[in-house]
């Protein structure tokens, strides 16, 4: 038996931990440089804000309503989301966390009494999960149960969209799995992305359970897609994702739009650095190392006034690694060789690839310095452990440091190149940010 814990209006709920006032009013939240909408409460999904509306035409669309508007604080969301696994590692025989808001819950089918939980307590234990989250952290979440991960999937869309389950959806029978099934469309079904969903309705389907109904042999021959026929197989009640396959990331990317446009290469060395800093990071919160690296770079092609341009190289790592520095140095490098003077860029990424378990790790047979490399692996552990302490950012390398020309022609140091005009403080990770009662 699978369930599956989701943060309801995750990026909304953080805000409002410390905001209680905004409770029952519509608030939205930001993409990077506060470009468009990302996040809604359900006052504001009642109100009609789409997902990816423009910030700008929030005030144009909705001029007589007054709506609470967020920046993205990512640094707050997951040190919020974090307390909540944590409560998670506590009450669960097992779990693997997918996403910044979705937890995976494993309850093992085991001789031991003391690993098994029976059918009939699940639903039970759910409802007090959820409790203990809301008191705890002050966040709602919404539990799915069921005999695939698809189908927690399934059972947690119907949790949170009605009230009656108590926050604790579980299909646990085939009367209630055919039920729910009927009433899923298929373009919501997890695994299912745009273009297959499109094909799918073409042919006549418009649910989860009418997709189901089909035989596996008539799945595989139309798609061929091994993701597609496990997501066929889930939805008929059998396991068919391995966990391994979802508790760590084959790869990792990075990437964001400039505010603005770019042309100097300084500045998008910057950018990139920052990037690959955050790659090299998450490589090391899941224990992982990287065999691979790749650099993106465009230009805005809104503007066809504009000439246009897109590149992407990749390098391979003699050695994997996790290394921050290492990692850095490469995508500069790469972005060296896909940079062309010019152009007016508005966007660049990092991507981290064959991505495999930091130990072992195969060594280069003539050029390897073991004191080096463990010199590179406790500087970065210890630059992890001091940014954890005292706020992301407290220590970056020289080369994530924008700088800009003072009134004096001097360059000046300044954090970072974002645009965040409405983010909230971090009275979680930041000394500076700690709320302060009068």
């Amino acid at each position: 038996m699978y369930g599956i814990v989701d943060c309801d209006n995750c990026y909304v709920s953080c805000e409002r931990v410390f905001r209680p006032d905004l409770n029952g009013k519509p608030v939205v939240v930001l993409s990077n440089n506060d470009g468009c909408v990302v996040a809604r409460s359900n006052e504001a999904k009642k109100m009609g804000i789409k997902a990816g509306t423009p910030y700008f035409q929030l005030a144009q669309q909705y001029p007589d309503n007054k709506i609470a508007v967020f920046s993205s604080n990512y640094e707050l969301y997951g040190e919020m989301t974090g307390r909540i696994v944590e409560i998670i590692r506590q009450e669960a025989p097992a779990f693997f966390r997918y996403s910044i808001d979705e937890c995976f819950i494993y309850f093992p089918e085991n001789k031991n009494e003391e690993l098994r939980v029976k059918s009939e307590e699940l639903k039970l234990w759910g409802e007090n999960l959820h409790q203990r989250i809301k008191k705890s952290v002050g966040m709602p979440v919404s539990i799915g149960l069921g005999p695939t991960k698809t189908l927690a999937k399934l059972a947690s869309h119907f949790a949170k969209k009605y009230p009656g389950y108590r926050h604790c959806c579980m299909i646990d029978t085939e009367e209630k799995r055919m039920k729910a099934l009927k009433l899923y469309p298929i373009e919501d079904v997890w695994g299912i992305g745009r273009r297959y969903a499109a094909k799918l309705q073409a042919l006549g389907i418009q649910t989860a359970y009418d997709f189901a109904q089909h035989h596996g042999d008539w799945v595989r021959n139309i798609f061929n897609n091994i993701v597609i026929y496990r997501t066929w197989q889930e939805l008929n009640g059998i396991d068919a994702v391995p966990n391994e396959e979802m508790a760590k990331k084959k790869s990792i990317c990075t990437s964001r739009s400039f505010n603005g446009m770019v042309s100097d290469l300084e500045t998008l060395k910057t950018h990139v650095t920052n990037y690959a800093v955050r790659c090299a990071e998450k490589l090391r919160a899941q224990k992982t190392v990287a065999g691979v690296i790749g650099v993106f770079l465009n230009t805005n092609v809104f503007r066809e006034d504009l000439p246009q341009y897109w590149n992407y190289e990749e390098k391979r790592f003699i050695v994997p690694t996790c290394s921050t520095i290492e990692i850095a140095k490469a995508a500069t490098e790469v972005l060296e060789k896909i940079f062309i003077p010019g152009y007016k860029y508005k966007k660049a990424g990092v991507i981290v690839m064959s991505i495999g378990p930091n130990s072992p790790v195969q060594t280069d047979l003539f050029d390897y310095n073991a004191e080096q490399f463990q010199k590179m692996k406790r500087l970065d552990a210890a630059i992890d452990h001091i940014n954890k302490v005292n706020g992301s950012e407290t220590l970056v390398l020289g080369s994530q440091q924008y700088t800009k020309k003072d009134g004096k022609g001097k360059a000046e140091v300044f954090a970072n190149a974002i645009k965040h005009d409405y983010k909230s403080k971090n009275p979680t990770t930041r000394w500076s940010d700690i709320i302060v009662l009068k």
